[in-house]
């Protein structure tokens, strides 16, 4: 397991003790300050919450918004619908999988950077679109992937 500082979810532990209908909000928060949701830090706030570790580990798994892994400082969207496909999305999603050196739903080893592509990013318009973190970038090519990546 990875060592994590389980003092960086005290104040978490201490707002759900008891209150079993909080685990969803336990398990966000606890993702927000590492970043995903380490084993020890699951063990924990089943063992500080008095929740069965099994209903831990079965909220955690069933929602898409958790991940169980560390995910990179940035992570890179890339929108795979209609709309960016026909303008060129494929060759974008391939140009960062080689610029990064990973493929979608990998984390760089330095993790820098995690990539994942998404089914639409609602910004039809802009394709073929992607995002880094919460920013949008649109009209994207091959070569505007080279330049993006290298500003983080």
């Amino acid at each position: 397991m990875e060592e994590v500082n389980l003092a960086d979810i005290s104040p978490v532990v201490e707002k759900y003790r008891g209150r079993h209908d909080g685990l969803i909000s336990a398990l966000q928060e606890t993702q927000d300050i590492y970043g995903y949701l380490p084993e020890t830090a699951l063990c924990h706030l089943s063992r500080e919450l008095n929740i069965a570790m099994s209903k831990v580990y079965s909220v955690a798994t069933f929602y898409a918004q958790f991940y169980l892994e560390r995910r990179g400082r940035n992570i890179v969207r890339v929108c795979r619908g209609t709309a960016c496909h026909v303008r060129g999305g494929k060759a974008v999603l391939n140009s960062i999988e080689n610029r990064l050196g990973i493929k979608d739903g990998q984390t760089t080893g330095d993790y820098k950077f995690t990539l994942e592509t998404v089914a639409c990013l609602g910004a039809c318009a802009m394709g073929p679109v992607i995002m880094v973190g919460e920013k949008y970038y649109g009209k994207m090519t091959p070569a505007k992937i080279e330049a993006l990546l290298d500003t983080f």
